[in-house]
C-alpha cells in the first residue's frame, strides 16, 4: 500500500504541516544542470551582445555568430548552475538541520555563499567564452591556446571579481527572487503564480544586474586582456573604464544583461519550483 505524503517526510518536516520536502542533493544537481542548459540556449544572443559591447567588438553578422560559444557556455554552465543549486541545498541543511524553514535573510545569505563558492568553476568558463569569440576557435582549442601562452593558472584570471558577481547573482535567483515572489503571492493572490513569478524574478534580476554590472565589466576587460597589458586588476579596470567613458561605460551592455538575468531568474527559479512541487504532490 502506498504511504501517505506525511509518512514519507523526514520527522522534522512532517511536524510542520505547511512545510514541503526539499529537493535532495541529486535532484538539486539535476534541476540546476537542466535549468542552466535551458537558460543559456534561450539567451545566448543576449550573452554575445553583452560581451561584444563590453569588449568593443563588432556584433556578429550571422546566426552562427550570435550562437558562437553556446556549446561551451551551456555544457560548462550546466554543472556550475547544478553546483550552485546543490551547494545552496547543503548550506541550507547545515544551517537549519532540517528542523525549520530558512528566514528570508538566511535564504538570501545561503544563496550568496553558494554563488561565491561556484566562482572557481565559473571563471574559467567565462574566460573561455570571451577568448573563443576573439580567437574564433572551438572550446578545446581556445583553452589549449590560453594555457600554452599563459599557463594553467591563466584560466582563473578574474576569479575574485567573478566570485563577487556570482555571490550577488545567486543570492538573486535562489534567494531574493523566491522571497519576492512569495511576498507578491501573499499580498496579491489575484495576480496568479505566473505573474507573481515574472514580477519577483524581474525585480530581483534588475537589482542584481545593477549591483553587479560594473564588476562584470571589469571581469570581462581582465579576461579579454590576458597579458594584463591594459588591465592589471579588477579595481584598476573599473577605474580605467570609468576614466575613459564615465558611469555609462561601466554599464555598457547593461540592458541586454539585465534582460538576460531576469530571464535566467525566471527560468531556473520556475524549473526548481516545478520540481519541488512535483516531488511533493506526486512522488511522496
Amino acid at each position: 500500500q502506498r504511504h501517505s505524503s506525511t509518512d514519507a517526510m523526514p520527522p522534522a518536516v512532517a511536524q510542520r504541516p505547511n512545510a514541503r520536502v526539499p529537493l535532495n542533493d541529486f535532484e538539486n544537481l539535476a534541476v540546476g544542470a537542466f535549468g542552466g542548459i535551458v537558460e543559456t540556449c534561450v539567451q545566448m544572443p543576449l550573452i554575445t551582445f553583452k560581451i561584444c559591447v563590453q569588449d568593443g567588438r563588432a556584433l556578429p553578422t550571422s546566426v552562427g555568430g550570435w550562437y558562437r560559444g553556446v556549446v561551451a557556455n551551456a555544457s560548462s554552465l550546466a554543472p556550475i548552475t547544478a553546483a550552485q543549486v546543490a551547494v545552496n541545498g547543503v548550506l541550507e541543511r547545515a544551517l537549519t538541520n532540517g528542523t525549520r524553514a530558512l528566514t528570508d535573510v538566511e535564504q538570501i545569505g545561503v544563496a550568496m555563499g553558494a554563488g561565491a563558492l561556484s566562482a572557481s568553476l565559473y571563471s574559467p568558463v567565462d574566460l573561455t567564452v570571451i577568448q573563443q569569440g576573439k580567437m574564433k576557435l572551438g572550446p578545446g582549442a581556445t583553452i589549449s591556446a590560453v594555457v600554452r601562452d599563459g599557463g594553467l593558472a591563466k584560466m582563473w584570471r578574474g576569479t575574485m571579481s567573478c566570485a563577487a558577481r556570482e555571490s550577488i547573482y545567486t543570492a538573486g535567483y535562489l534567494g531574493l527572487g523566491p522571497v519576492l515572489t512569495s511576498k507578491i503571492k501573499a499580498a496579491k493572490p489575484e495576480l496568479g503564480d505566473l505573474t507573481a513569478s515574472v514580477l519577483g524574478s524581474s525585480a530581483a534580476g534588475t537589482m542584481a544586474a545593477l549591483m553587479t554590472h560594473p564588476i562584470d565589466t571589469a571581469k570581462t576587460c581582465m579576461q579579454s586582456d590576458l597579458a594584463g597589458v591594459k588591465y592589471t586588476s579588477a579595481t584598476q579596470a573599473i577605474g580605467e573604464v570609468y576614466k575613459q567613458g564615465g558611469i555609462r561605460a561601466l554599464y555598457q551592455g547593461g540592458a541586454a544583461r539585465t534582460v538576460r538575468i531576469c530571464g535566467a531568474f525566471f527560468i531556473v527559479g520556475n524549473i526548481r519550483e516545478f520540481a519541488t512541487t512535483y516531488k511533493n504532490e506526486h512522488l511522496l
